[in-house]
C-alpha cells in the first residue's frame, strides 16, 4: 500500500509542476516532417518557445542553444491519435472506471467527455511512452445513436490535458447504430434527420449562438465552442430532443462544430454523404468506412475525410463482407484524406499506431494488394487526423510555427523493433516512466525473498 501511495504522489507532484518549454535543437538525425514526404537524413529540428522554429537538412542550430546529437536517431512529429478512449476509462471490464458509453442517460448529443477526462489514468502515460502526444477522446454510443461531443487532448504529464473540448458531435450509424434506434437503419436515419431539423428550429426559436473560448495553453488559441441558448425558448409541439441535446446540436447544424458519423456499408457512406443536401453546413468525418474502397470516388468529390482502420479484411459482420485490406491504399489512391486512427480487436491501443501504419507500407509488397508510401502511412497518423480534426499546421508535423511535439525514436519509427527514446509535448520533454514500466523493473531483477509467501517451496 505504501509503495502504490507513493507512485500516486510522485504523479501527482509530476502533474502539479508546472514545466517551462525547452529551446532545444537535435541535429544530425533522420527526420520525417509529417507532411507526406520522405525521411530527410543528417537533419536538424529546431524548438523554441514551445513551437517548431525549423526542420530540415539545411537547418543551423541557432547559436547558445542546448544541441542534442542526433546521430543515429529519428526525429518526427507526435503521433496524434483518432478516436481513442484514453481517459475514459482505467479497466475496460469495470463499469465504476468505464465511462465511454452511458447507456442509461437521459442525455444523447448533450454527452461531453471534457470534464471527466483523467489525466492520471494509465493509458494516458502508455500512450505517451509509445510516442502518442495528441488525440481525440471519443464516447461511445450509449443509449442513443449519438455517443456526444468528444474532445481533444495532449498527453503531457499534467492536469491541463483538454486542449479542445466539444471538438466534434459522434454518431453511431452502422448496425449498433440501427439497434440503438429501436432495430433499422431506417429508424436510424430517421432519427438523425429529425434530430438535425429540431435542432435546426431549436437555433432559430433560441438565438442560440456559439462563441469561441481562449482559455488554453496560449492567449487566444480557440479550443471549443461554448453553446448558449435560452432557457425560455418554445420548445412546444412535437419535439423528441431535450432541450440540451438540440442546444449540442445546433454548432453541428451551422457547421461550427464537426459531426463524426461510423458507417461501414458502401450504401450507407452514401446516405451519410447524401445529409449534405439537406444539410449544407455539415463538417462531416466518416469513421469505420469498411467498405469504403467501393464508393472512394464519390468520397473523394464530397471532400469528407475518412478515419479508417489500417488492415481489416474479416468481415465479422454484414456491413463489413466487402472489408480488404486495400482500402486505406484504394481510398487514398481515389483522392480520399484518410487517417489512420480505427481500431481493430488486434493492437487496438493507440500507440500501435506506427506498427498499422508500417503494414501499410509492407502491404505493397503483397501482390495484388494496395498499401501506401512510406510518407503517406507515417502521415496517416500525424499531420493527417490533426487536419481532420481541424488542426492542420499546428499539430502532427515539424513545420514552422506549428507545436513543439517532438517524438525521438531509436531507429525507424514505422519498425516494430524500435522505440521512442524522448518526447517532447510543447517543447516540454515528458516522462516516459508508466505502470507497465515500473513493474518490469521491480519484477526483472526481484530477489525471490521478496516473493510473496505462496511462491515459497
Amino acid at each position: 500500500m505504501k509503495r502504490l501511495l507513493s507512485i500516486a504522489a510522485s504523479a501527482m507532484a509530476i502533474a502539479a509542476s508546472p514545466v517551462a518549454a525547452q529551446d532545444i535543437a537535435i541535429t544530425g538525425a533522420t527526420v520525417a516532417t509529417g507532411d507526406g514526404s520522405d525521411p530527410i537524413t543528417n537533419a536538424t529540428v529546431v524548438v523554441q518557445g514551445g513551437r517548431v522554429v525549423a526542420a530540415g537538412s539545411g537547418v543551423t542550430a541557432p547559436a547558445g542553444m542546448p544541441v542534442v546529437d542526433g546521430s543515429g536517431m529519428w526525429v518526427t512529429p507526435g503521433i496524434f491519435a483518432s478516436i481513442t478512449n484514453l481517459g475514459l476509462v482505467d479497466v475496460d471490464a469495470v463499469a465504476d472506471s468505464n465511462d465511454v458509453n452511458a447507456s442509461d442517460s437521459p442525455f444523447g448529443a448533450a454527452l461531453d467527455v471534457s470534464p471527466v477526462i483523467n489525466p492520471n489514468a494509465q493509458d494516458f502515460g502508455y500512450s505517451r511512452a509509445g510516442g502518442v502526444t495528441r488525440a481525440s477522446v471519443t464516447p461511445g454510443a450509449g443509449a442513443s445513436i449519438f455517443a456526444g461531443q468528444g474532445a481533444i487532448v495532449d498527453l503531457g504529464a499534467d492536469y491541463d490535458a483538454v486542449r479542445h473540448p466539444r471538438a466534434f458531435q459522434y454518431v453511431e450509424m452502422g448496425e449498433r447504430g440501427a439497434w440503438l434506434a429501436g432495430g433499422s437503419l431506417t429508424s436510424a436515419h430517421a432519427l438523425l434527420r429529425n434530430a438535425l431539423q429540431e435542432a435546426g428550429s431549436f437555433g432559430d426559436a433560441a438565438e442560440l449562438s456559439s462563441s469561441r473560448q481562449t482559455r488554453g495553453n496560449r492567449p487566444g488559441e480557440t479550443i471549443g465552442l461554448d453553446s448558449r441558448f435560452s432557457p425560455g425558448a418554445d420548445r412546444s409541439g412535437d419535439v423528441l430532443l431535450t432541450r440540451f441535446d438540440a442546444a449540442a446540436l445546433v454548432p453541428v447544424v451551422n457547421g461550427e462544430q464537426k459531426i463524426y458519423i461510423e458507417v461501414e456499408r458502401a450504401s450507407d457512406i452514401l446516405s451519410a454523404l447524401s445529409l449534405k443536401d439537406e444539410f449544407p453546413a455539415l463538417d462531416m468525418v466518416l469513421v469505420g468506412a469498411a467498405e469504403g474502397w467501393m464508393v472512394a470516388d464519390r468520397i473523394a468529390a464530397a471532400g469528407v475525410p475518412v478515419i479508417a482502420a489500417a488492415l481489416r479484411d474479416l468481415p465479422v459482420s454484414f456491413e463489413q463482407l466487402a472489408a480488404t485490406q486495400s482500402n486505406v491504399g484504394r481510398m487514398v489512391d481515389a483522392g480520399v484524406t484518410v487517417a489512420i486512427g480505427g481500431y481493430d480487436s488486434s493492437g487496438d491501443h493507440p500507440r500501435n499506431l506506427p506498427q498499422q501504419a508500417g503494414n501499410m507500407v509492407a502491404l505493397n509488397r503483397v501482390p495484388g494488394a494496395t498499401g501506401l508510401t512510406w510518407g503517406e502511412a507515417f502521415a496517416a497518423i500525424t499531420s493527417i487526423p490533426a487536419a481532420v480534426a481541424g488542426l492542420e499546421g499546428r499539430v502532427g508535423i515539424l513545420a514552422t510555427g506549428a507545436h513543439g511535439d517532438l517524438v525521438v525514436w531509436d531507429g525507424d519509427p514505422l519498425e516494430t523493433s524500435s522505440a521512442p527514446v524522448r518526447v517532447y509535448i510543447d517543447g516540454v520533454e515528458q516522462p516516459l516512466t508508466n505502470h507497465q514500466t515500473r513493474l518490469r523493473d521491480r519484477y526483472r531483477s526481484l530477489d525471490e525473498s521478496q516473493l510473496p509467501r505462496a511462491y515459497e517451496r
